[in-house]
């Protein structure tokens, strides 16, 4: 899809005198010998990892009561040894898909050897503490190997860390582990920028808004909603703005971060409209809303897509709510809807002036 987007990007550049033809097939050349972000052999290899990785599990599991317990513990340690050398000799010769497999086989094992030598010698602990061991591993092996792979195999076990505790929990805050959760998701952002590891920080981004969403239904009420949303919309407008520094860490981190910030903005919304439904605070919520949407539109709606159909999701949905609330009177829905046309109309001009006058300081400079 973005192949065929520059190649008509390039054909337009050419056909208007802005690149000669050569350069535009130099670079279409170029692009096409960058490795592919998506390979079915390096996919498959993972996935047969997972296999392999959850057959020795299972064997772990099974506690092979025939097996003198020393050999195997250390058939199990071996195994673990064995796999990351493995991926180090597999890294020197360049097969980053073999040590990527080998290395998934070693983390995953690891688990299996916890659960063995708890099952073995019947040493005290819980599941929670295993869980910290085993994303503690991950970590480690992630950025000793530098993997992208094994940094996605952390962001999965603090989900599974986290999803233990509730478990465990009965949903309660019990001691400081909850505490946990949003560190390791910090962890996992931390590897994804030493590893290279873009699709990975979803991972962590989610995981910190279900932290949230989860501390609501513990300390539900107005002011943590309206925390949400301030809070959100900070952050939202913190990485939009060209500040210097910053800039360039956010460029780099891609959508996402402005994305998740009006997402945590938005979710503190929809709590407001449920803490205030019915009262009559509720129009001047919607409107609140809608300016909001429209500020997401006009700081990151050109650059950042999932920004910009967030948004729109959110206006139309709000004016469909604050229709329905109106509804009662044909008249006051009209009213709405012309006041927010009006709204949006009179920001749109404001944006269109921005815009202009951003355009003719770029055309200066670059003069």
């Amino acid at each position: 899809m973005y192949r065929g987007r520059l190649q008509k990007d390039l054909a337009l550049w050419v056909d208007k005198g802005l690149l000669a033809d050569e350069t535009a097939s130099s670079l279409l050349r170029e692009y096409d010998n960058r490795p592919a972000s998506f390979s079915l052999g390096n996919v498959l290899m993972i996935l047969a990892a997972i296999l392999l990785a959850a057959a020795i599990l299972l064997v772990v599991a099974s506690n092979w009561d025939a097996i003198p317990r020393l050999v195997r513990l250390v058939f199990i340690l071996a195994l673990i040894w064995a796999v990351h050398l493995g991926a180090a000799a597999m890294l020197i010769r360049n097969a980053v898909a073999a040590a990527n497999a080998l290395l998934v086989i070693g983390t995953l094992s690891f688990g299996g050897a916890i659960s063995l030598v708890g099952q073995m010698y019947h040493l005290s602990g819980d599941e929670q503490t295993v869980m910290y061991l085993w994303f503690a591993m991950a970590v480690v092996s992630a950025a000793l190997f530098r993997s992208a792979v094994v940094a996605g195999v952390a962001g999965f076990l603090s989900w599974a860390s986290f999803a233990v505790y509730l478990g465990n929990s009965d949903w309660r805050w019990v001691t400081f582990d909850p505490w946990v959760a949003p560190v390791m998701a910090l962890i996992v952002i931390a590897l994804v920028r030493y590893t290279g590891a873009g699709r990975v920080r979803h991972l962590a981004y989610l995981m910190l808004l279900g932290w949230l969403a989860w501390l609501y239904t513990l300390h539900s009420g107005l002011w943590l909603a309206l925390l949400y949303v301030v809070v959100g919309m900070a952050a939202f407008v913190l990485v939009s703005l060209p500040v210097p520094r910053l800039s360039e860490l956010v460029r780099s981190a891609g959508a996402a971060p402005a994305f998740y910030a009006l997402l945590l903005a938005v979710i503190g919304l929809f709590l407001l409209h449920v803490e205030l439904d019915g009262g009559t605070w509720i129009l001047a919520l919607g409107i609140v809303t809608l300016g909001l949407s429209v500020l997401a539109i006009a700081m990151q709606g050109r650059d950042n897509g999932a920004v910009r159909y967030l948004a729109y999701t959110l206006f139309a949905v709000e004016m469909l709510y604050l229709a329905s609330v109106t509804v009662g009177s044909i008249l006051g829905t009209s009213g709405l809807f012309l006041c927010s046309g009006l709204f949006v109309a009179v920001v749109a001009w404001v944006v269109i002036r921005l815009e202009r006058r951003f355009s003719i300081k770029t055309e200066r400079v670059a003069q």
